[in-house]
């Protein structure tokens, strides 16, 4: 069952991560409810960006991430109404990265804990997270009696998803268009490569087989040393007793300005669109690993 989704279309290209669900499912007619949601926002994600780059071929301003996450949640939000109502709370979320190339550079969006590396046109290597989508309740656990209580930590998160999307709480993608506002957003220079990873992917930096974001960047740059870490990962996993999250990398570089730019989300290919100002092509990377079951 995969619950990660990603994909480009022209300069944006984005990483959704399905948070697992912990309060009671809706029932959303997929998989499960955080693949609905991942596989929706995606899509969504996609018919925005290519509306916005045929409007980037005429005078208009192109949007921004924080605007293509704000459209892409709206869609979801219209999407899962007939669905489920009014229902927030319990309604799945994600954590997403976007990342918009224009003329100056790129402009990456963070909320929650997926993961972005640049390898700058200068050298420079930048990495992009907002925060870990637990770590509030890993400091309430820390100093607390009966901190590896399983019941108290699963109350605990049950808890913090409830206060999602709100003043006390973290923010990520769910049906709240607003929820773009908070996201974190950081201006980098002109991009040479770009990584995209979910959280599961990302372990094997938390684990130690890879040294950090660079190492991480330059192995799944390349599409066999990629497959070759995701293995180490998955055995890694497997020998410690982890149970492993779904691991989705999704690699992309600047493309030529003269060249067609067209969508590659794993749904329908739309029209060619000419990317006035330049857009992202794929690089080899392997497939999404799904959890074992």
């Amino acid at each position: 069952m995969q619950e990660d989704a990603c994909g480009f279309v022209g300069a944006n290209a984005w990483m959704i991560d399905g948070a697992t669900s912990l309060l009671e499912p809706l029932g959303l007619p997929a998989a499960s409810d955080p693949s609905w949601l991942a596989q929706t926002l995606s899509a969504a994600l996609a018919e925005a960006a290519y509306a916005g780059a045929l409007r980037a071929a005429g005078p208009e301003e192109r949007v921004g991430t924080r605007g293509l996450l704000a459209r892409g949640l709206i869609t979801v939000d219209r999407t899962g109404g007939p669905l489920v109502g009014a229902e927030r709370v319990r309604f799945p979320s994600a954590a997403v990265s976007v990342a918009h190339l224009h003329d100056d550079g790129v402009e990456v969006l963070s909320l929650a804990d997926c993961h972005v590396v640049v390898e700058l046109a200068d050298g420079g290597v930048e990495h992009v997270m907002s925060e870990l989508a637990d770590v509030r309740v890993q400091r309430k656990l820390e100093p607390a009696p009966g901190a590896h209580d399983p019941a108290e930590r699963s109350r605990l998160l049950r808890a913090d998803r409830e206060r999602r999307n709100t003043a006390e709480g973290l923010w990520v993608a769910r049906r709240e268009p607003e929820a773009a506002a908070h996201a974190f957003v950081a201006q980098l220079g002109p991009p040479a490569l770009l990584v995209m990873a979910s959280d599961g992917a990302w372990r094997a930096v938390d684990l130690g087989l890879v040294a950090g974001p660079e190492e991480f960047l330059r192995r799944v740059a390349d599409p066999v040393a990629a497959l070759e870490l995701m293995h180490r990962l998955r055995s890694h996993q497997r020998d410690i007793g982890e149970a492993a999250d779904d691991a989705t990398v999704l690699v992309v570089e600047p493309a030529d300005q003269d060249q067609d730019v067209t969508r590659a989300d794993g749904l329908q290919r739309l029209p060619t669109v000419r990317a006035c100002a330049g857009g992202w092509r794929s690089r080899p990377s392997p497939r999404p690993a799904a959890r074992p079951r």
